[in-house]
């Protein structure tokens, strides 16, 4: 997966999010928004109740963080974001498929890591699910 995928996937998905209404119900008797502040579809804006739109939408880096680590708002917005680091074997593979070359033995875990640091070989795998397709990216 490109970035340019990656960003058409999470504009998408925070497109869809955007179009979604903020808070409804305001109990004016205790001050307090109700429907999806509680769930953290959305912020609050100071204290202020007063304004016609005291609530806003997450930004988008609020709203991918959230698609990470929530799994009932990922779910909600059908994007999930799920970030992990490769092993050293991951990354030795991905080293030999890339470069065509094979261990050495005798290397110790450390000095393996500067070498595919310094080669460029990732150290991450992003795996994102949005509509029920799924798409791996190393990084």
């Amino acid at each position: 997966m490109n970035n340019e995928q990656y960003n058409q996937i999470i504009d998408e998905a925070y497109e869809n999010y955007q179009n979604y209404p903020l808070a409804t119900i305001h109990d004016h008797r205790i001050n307090l928004l109700y429907q999806n502040r509680g769930k953290g579809w959305c912020m609050l804006n100071g204290r202020s109740m007063t304004s016609p739109h005291p609530t806003r939408h997450l930004t988008k880096e609020e709203f991918i963080n959230k698609c990470k680590t929530d799994p009932e708002f990922s779910e909600r917005w059908g994007l999930k974001i799920e970030e992990r680091e490769l092993s050293l074997e991951e990354r030795h593979q991905i080293s030999i498929s890339r470069i065509g070359q094979d261990g050495i033995a005798d290397r110790d875990n450390i000095t393996w890591h500067e070498t595919y640091n310094k080669t460029g070989i990732p150290t991450k795998l992003i795996t994102i699910t949005y509509n029920n397709e799924t798409i791996e990216s190393y990084e």
